[in-house]
């Protein structure tokens, strides 16, 4: 995407991320919930915001509805307008991260180019990024449905709807590969912590 903004510099602080860090006693970083409606990712994402909690670690949510009621309510479903979404996401993301707070974004964000730009940008900015496929079938999504969005994909009521008329392309080659049919919501979030320690994202307990 263009940059429109003219006569712009970033403006550093005296404060900086390993500073924040330090006082609160973490690394920030982003870990990208990616997979079908349906999937699941909304679900663990809850799941390990609730854990980190319990481990005494601040993370925050970015959830793709929820995003859509505030900040990119004006965006349609399109693939300009889903770019232009996980474009501005991927930013919040990094300012989370950079404040060093353990963001959790889940984003359907079908599109293989649009999370490398989020992933080009952490990487930019020398901050830790994890995708996560939140891997489940089509069949699966449909199957569960709890918004009834697949049905009225179906009916031809909703236009562009991922896995229906609109393309998701698998991830090649994610940091975390979730099989949401075949794991536990549990045993999903043990992957995860396990990922973050290995990474040294999250101390070890004990």
């Amino acid at each position: 995407m263009n940059n429109k903004a003219t006569n712009v510099t970033w403006q550093k602080g005296d404060v900086n991320r390993g500073q924040r860090e330090k006082f609160l006693g973490q690394k920030g970083c982003t870990v990208w919930f990616t997979g079908l409606s349906g999937s699941g990712k909304s679900t663990v994402a809850i799941a390990l915001e609730h854990a980190l909690t319990n481990r005494g670690k601040l993370s925050y949510r970015l959830d793709g509805d929820n995003i859509r009621l505030g900040i990119n309510k004006n965006l349609g479903f399109d693939h300009d307008d889903r770019t232009e979404n996980i474009r501005r996401v991927g930013e919040v993301s990094k300012l989370f991260a950079d404040a060093g707070i353990m963001v959790l974004s889940s984003f359907i964000s079908p599109y293989e180019s649009d999370r490398n730009m989020v992933r080009d940008a952490h990487q930019t900015g020398g901050l830790p990024f994890l995708e996560v496929y939140v891997d489940c079938s089509l069949e699966c999504a449909e199957s569960r449905d709890p918004k009834g969005l697949y049905k009225k994909a179906r009916e031809g009521k909703i236009l562009d709807f991922t896995g229906i008329d609109s393309p998701y392309e698998s991830p090649k080659q994610p940091d975390i590969h979730l099989h949401t049919e075949h794991q536990s919501v549990e045993q999903e979030v043990d992957v995860l912590i396990a990922k973050l320690e290995q990474l040294n994202l999250l101390p070890k307990l004990g």
